[in-house]
């Protein structure tokens, strides 16, 4: 265990304590919980950032919207059915 770490922890077993009103005996509870928080805060990743692909959907449709539309050719006449 590192001195750091373990500095971290107890300084927030300690804030665990006097958040729960200092009481008798419950130190190791106060020191698992405070082991869970530290060592969960650092292996947890930092959030990425947002990433701006979002944006380039609303660009190509402003594109799209901005270009006449093709003109797409006549479908074929349909055939007349044969009587029976």
């Amino acid at each position: 265990m590192t001195d750091d770490r373990q500095e971290r922890i107890r300084q927030r077993a300690h804030e665990i304590w006097e958040k729960a009103g200092r009481p008798e005996g419950a130190h190791q509870a106060h020191w698992d919980q405070a082991t869970a928080e530290v060592d969960g805060a650092a292996a947890k990743p930092k959030k990425a950032a947002p990433k701006k692909a979002a944006a380039k959907p609303a660009k190509a449709a402003a594109a799209k919207a901005a270009k006449p539309a093709a003109a797409k050719p006549a479908s074929k006449p349909a055939k007349p059915k044969a009587k029976s």
